[in-house]
């Protein structure tokens, strides 16, 4: 590397040295110092040809690199506004090198056709309103135009999640991520409190409010296919950032201020399994905010199941207050009865004969 840095620095101060040189030599030629025109304009022709080879080369070595990372640019779209944001940003590329394209190839067209030329003497316009209102109207036109969609997508990604959408709260910490659903009853998460943190409860559920009796817990997230989600998102101690990169979700987890994130994500993972033919992938879901030492472990599987499957897969889910039935003691009075429906019943005592045993007084 040492050599190849020391050899490019010989290079460019070579060409510097050309470059001062013929810079001398050019302004002899404006002082009248050199009558001799011949040099000058050999060279420029040289240039001028040289503008055209760059540009096709440039042309040419532009079209191959595109057409070789375009595999790499961007995952499938496993959603339907990552088809819409997708569809966006392809059309805003189309346009942008569409106008790279255009004004370059005059730039170097130009070098080349009005190279200098002794014999020929060059007009000037002090100003053409026709000239000046093309290439300001329609760059303007075509900005308003993406400008609109651009807005339009983005006020449908940040607009209220449909009612009927899947709760799921992701919580960020260092360095993992806790999942909670809104219960197998309804779609509703209860409230978190983070003084009510303990080894067990780490998210600080508090069942005072009813909503928490059928939430319940998991290591994985599974998401419905055809369905919206409404991802609520928080952080316990640092910034964290909740991505998907198949669903388009990239959504920052900030300590004090829960944000969110609804989408619909359409494609199960045995499509996506079959569409890339890799029967072992899986989605992810990833911390992209680098927040400690652990940063790079703070991944967790993300299952799309079919409709069905997921109700199915949601049923055989236990809520957090089943599985740790000592939290009924925190309920208030007026909704133990509701929340004892959750506590599954203690099994009947039987004696060593498998009899159920019976006291008698």
């Amino acid at each position: 590397m040492n050599f190849l840095i020391g050899l490019l620095s010989i290079v460019f101060f070579a060409l510097s040295i050309a470059v001062i040189g013929k810079s001398m030599k050019l302004n002899k030629k404006l002082s009248g110092e050199d009558a001799d025109e011949y040099a000058l304009d050999s060279a420029n022709n040289v240039n001028a040809i040289g503008m055209l080879l760059f540009w096709l080369f440039g042309t040419i070595a532009g079209v191959w690199s595109f057409l070789h990372a375009r595999p790499d640019f961007l995952p499938i779209a496993a959603s339907e506004h990552g088809l819409k944001t997708d569809n966006m940003f392809w059309t805003s590329m189309a346009v942008v090198t569409f106008a790279f394209f255009i004004s370059n190839t005059l730039l170097f067209f130009f070098a080349f056709k009005y190279r200098h030329d002794k014999n020929r003497k060059a007009t000037f316009y002090p100003v053409n309103h026709k000239l000046e209102l093309i290439w300001t109207v329609i760059p303007a036109i075509v900005m308003a135009i993406l400008v609109f969609t651009g807005w339009r997508t983005w006020r449908d990604i940040t607009s209220q999640a449909p009612s009927n959408a899947a709760v799921i709260e992701l919580t960020g910490h260092q360095f993992g991520w806790y999942v909670r659903y809104a219960g197998v009853d309804d779609s509703q998460l209860g409230h978190i409190n983070y003084k009510l943190i303990d080894d067990t409860n780490n998210l600080g559920i508090d069942f005072t409010d009813k909503n928490s009796f059928d939430d319940f817990t998991a290591t994985e997230l599974h998401l419905p296919k055809g369905q919206p989600v409404l991802l609520k998102i928080r952080a316990q101690d640092v910034l964290h950032s909740v991505y998907l990169p198949f669903h388009r979700v990239k959504m920052d987890a900030v300590p004090g201020m829960p944000t969110k994130f609804w989408f619909t994500p359409n494609m199960t993972t045995d499509e996506m399994r079959a569409k890339l033919g890799k029967p072992d992938f899986n989605f992810k879901l990833n911390c992209t905010e680098v927040c400690g030492r652990g940063h790079f472990g703070m991944s967790i599987t993300v299952f799309v199941d079919e409709p069905e499957d997921y109700k199915k897969w949601v049923s055989e889910q236990k809520p957090f207050l089943a599985t740790n039935p000592s939290y009924l003691d925190k309920v208030p009075a007026n909704l133990k009865a509701k929340a004892s429906k959750y506590i599954p019943a203690e099994p009947i005592a039987t004696d060593s004969t498998g009899t159920e045993a019976v006291s008698v007084n």
